[in-house]
């Protein structure tokens, strides 16, 4: 099977009827989609690879139905007929997270400006849930039509296996399952007839030119409508201020009424359940990614989440019994291990060298091992006549030479798509050091020459630092 760059790059050259000039791979760590940028004549697309088919068919879907109201979605540009790739219109870089991160000066200030974005996100979110939600295709939702028992039981689960379980909190087995069932049956009884977008957070919104725009609402379903604003306002690192929820929670509700009727009591006497299923589905989230995927940022959210769940705990009451789950979430909150965690920021660097066989391959100094060696002493050597022995491969005549010849173009094909792989899966696991090295006879000709050329072609695809060293250069420079 061709790998995700190359059936993305086809896919392209199909619409647009050329190459792109630019392939950049947009690393996405909260899911296994692979998303690139691609570039061309001054235009870029945004290319998205995605095995599950199932889930790709209702985000296809439900772009179309969004489409037919007006709603700010990206539009989908093409789809390959094996429907594991697409082209959307770029949106650019700039989330809602983003935006607030860049002018807050902490977590207790949040600017006017802030709210004035958010009041303009909350003003579309009925359109999705209440008005084109009547007209949209429940039978293309993936994994489920709605947010039925079996949903909320998974995502409490998920919770239970991938956050206490990792984190080694105690719980009877048994009690914590009832209690479970007591809050699903609650739940349940608010309804689920509206669509649920399912992760309206600060990362699946977009900004461009002040405005939002919405992504990753391929989970959508039937749900209540208590769930999605609850997302938002309890979104755990958008870290937003009680009295602002409050306030956004008000305006959501003023909207919501231009398109149904609403009963105020009713909507909160379930809202804070919402959150409470939400809060636990987003610490099984960070648990999966972090403890058992080994992806330390997503630890990083757990305070957050955990100071959510205190105020909930410690301000609101749900009119159902459950005291295992209570005592469940108040050790959470007493242990000082979530509430203070500070997870290192994982950041790939790629270090690529050049080395002469005869003096022996360079040590990886990250003590980590792997990574790639290529011998370079099958390729033409530029060393063997006189006038490019005072060279090395970084000068122009070695360039020449080099970039020249059709077999030193196929070995570097070759060695950047092995790269190519590991990039991609190393950022995706969090890892922090990949060590890749040239080899030839002298160290002076062929492997600075592709070093150089492996150096450059992953600082233009991926964004990440990329070390070089040339051991023999370095040599006769001290």
């Amino acid at each position: 099977m061709k790998n995700a760059e190359e059936k993305i790059g086809n896919l392209y050259r199909q619409w647009e009827g050329v190459p792109a000039e630019k392939i950049i791979y947009l690393p996405v760590s909260g899911s296994y989609r692979r998303y690139f940028r691609l570039e061309s004549h001054g235009k870029s697309v945004i290319g998205v690879y995605n095995e599950d088919r199932k889930e790709n068919d209702a985000f296809f879907s439900f772009t179309k139905g969004f489409h037919g109201h007006s709603l700010p979605v990206p539009e989908l540009l093409a789809a390959d007929p094996d429907g594991e790739t697409y082209l959307l219109t770029d949106l650019g870089d700039q989330t809602l997270f983003s935006y607030l991160s860049g002018i807050r000066k902490d977590d207790k200030d949040f600017p006017e400006d802030a709210i004035r974005i958010y009041r303009k996100v909350i003003d579309f979110l009925p359109l999705f849930q209440v008005v084109a939600g009547k007209e949209l295709d429940y039978s293309k939702c993936y994994p489920r039509e709605s947010f039925d028992r079996q949903s909320m039981m998974w995502d409490l689960n998920y919770f239970k296996y991938y956050f206490l379980k990792l984190a080694k909190v105690a719980y009877d087995e048994q009690k914590l399952e009832d209690d479970f069932n007591v809050l699903v049956e609650y739940l349940l009884s608010a309804g689920a007839g509206h669509f649920m977008y399912r992760d309206f957070q600060s990362r699946n919104i977009m900004l461009v030119n002040g405005e939002p725009f919405f992504i990753d609402y391929q989970g959508g379903r039937k749900g209540p409508l208590q769930y999605d604003i609850a997302s938002l306002l309890y979104d755990a690192k958008a870290s937003i201020p009680e009295d602002v929820r409050d306030l956004l929670l008000d305006h959501y509700l003023t909207v919501l009424q231009r398109y149904l009727p609403v009963d105020r009591q009713l909507f909160l006497q379930y809202y804070y359940g919402f959150v409470l299923i939400r809060i636990l589905q987003a610490l099984g989230a960070y648990g999966f990614r972090g403890y058992y995927e080994n992806k330390p940022h997503f630890l990083k959210s757990i305070p957050f989440a955990v100071a959510n769940l205190e105020y909930l705990l410690e301000n609101k009451s749900l009119p159902v019994q459950l005291p295992m789950l209570l005592e469940v979430l108040k050790g959470i909150v007493q242990n000082p291990a979530f509430r203070h965690y500070t997870a290192p920021e994982n950041q790939l660097t790629v270090t690529v060298s050049s080395f002469a066989y005869k003096a022996g391959i360079p040590a990886d100094e990250s003590g980590n091992g792997g990574g790639f060696v290529f011998d370079c002493r099958a390729l033409p050597n530029p060393g063997r006549f006189e006038e490019y022995r005072i060279y090395n491969g970084k000068d122009a005549q070695i360039i020449d030479f080099l970039g020249k010849e059709p077999s030193v173009d196929e070995f570097l094909n070759h060695a950047c798509s092995l790269a190519d792989q590991s990039v991609i899966r190393y950022i995706e696991r969090g890892f922090t050091s990949l060590v890749i090295s040239f080899g030839c006879t002298g160290g002076q000709h062929r492997s600075v020459y592709c070093a150089e050329a492996m150096a450059q072609h992953i600082r233009t695809k991926f964004p990440m630092k990329v070390n070089i060293n040339h051991t023999e250069l370095d040599k006769k420079n001290d």
